[in-house]
């Protein structure tokens, strides 16, 4: 575990999947982030590496190969090591291995920026192909905020909100899968959090490309968050169903599910990230607290 600090906030990241495990605002102690309760869902902040959401059969085919791999990738369930620390930043670092070689053949170097400034965490994703191939992935985030974030609040008294307020695609889903060719247009810019809206999994939104700020607020509280990011192209807002976990994520994503209909072809994979040899991709999300 590494702790970052300012005068406002500090944090603690685990080495263990470079997960944000804590949030706090050290005025009032108040925790930002769910505290993975085992019997409810037993993670922070999974980072989603090297694919966000489900493949089709847990499989997809490369270079005349088939390899397996489970949801979200392996990221979240491996060891970082530490790049670089200061008082109120860490870099936190993964790379390809003989284990990582069987599910994915590619050579990558990962590396996460956790960094405090004011009331904000700024998280930033570098993806860097060191080989002398095109890489294939994806990347998301799937930040668990603590709903209610006071005594005195329910998960009900929290709205989701988005700033610009506009029309936007939600994905249709089947089962696990993302369903395109199902998915509507919706204006849903300020909704009340339920515990029904998660009946079908996640709600996945497709982003314009400007930049957007999501955010969890309550009148009857003074606490929230807010989550801003700038190119991602999808968002997903999941909760636990049907047994209740007092959170919910905001999921800044570059990559989504495999649809019903997936060919498992990776470099036609819906989303999927090309980043050519010797290149680096960037990228990153920040959460601000009251």
């Amino acid at each position: 575990m590494v702790k970052i600090e300012n005068e406002f906030l500090s944090a603690e990241i685990n080495l263990h999947g470079a997960e944000l495990s804590s949030l706090q605002n050290k005025e009032d102690g108040t925790e930002y982030m769910w505290q993975a309760d085992p019997e409810v869902w037993a993670r922070h902040a999974p980072v989603l590496f090297p694919i966000v959401g489900a493949l089709k059969d847990d499989q997809y085919r490369y270079a005349g190969k088939t390899y397996h791999m489970t949801r979200h990738g392996f990221a979240r369930d491996l060891d970082f090591t530490v790049a670089k620390q200061e008082q109120s930043s860490v870099s936190l670092v993964l790379e390809d291995n003989a284990t990582t070689h069987e599910k994915y053949p590619f050579a990558f170097k990962l590396t996460l920026t956790y960094t405090l400034e004011g009331k904000k965490l700024s998280v930033g994703y570098k993806v860097e192909n060191p080989a002398t191939e095109t890489m294939y992935f994806s990347i998301g985030a799937h930040p668990a905020f603590r709903m209610p974030l006071t005594t005195d609040t329910k998960f009900e008294d929290y709205h989701l909100q988005f700033d610009p307020a506009e029309d936007r695609t939600r994905v249709g889903l089947v089962g696990k899968y993302a369903d395109f060719a199902a998915g509507k247009t919706v204006s849903e810019n300020d909704t009340q959090l339920s515990r029904e809206m998660f009946k079908d999994d996640a709600l996945i939104y497709v982003l314009n490309g400007e930049e957007t700020n999501i955010s969890l607020k309550s009148k009857a509280g003074k606490h929230g968050v807010t989550v801003s990011v700038k190119d991602a192209p999808y968002v997903g807002v999941w909760s636990n169903y049907p047994k209740p976990g007092d959170f919910c994520c905001i999921e800044p994503w570059w990559g989504v599910a495999d649809g019903p209909d997936a060919d498992g072809d990776l470099t036609k994979k819906r989303g999927i990230n090309e980043l050519a040899a010797g290149k680096t991709f960037t990228q990153g999300f920040s959460v601000t607290v009251f």
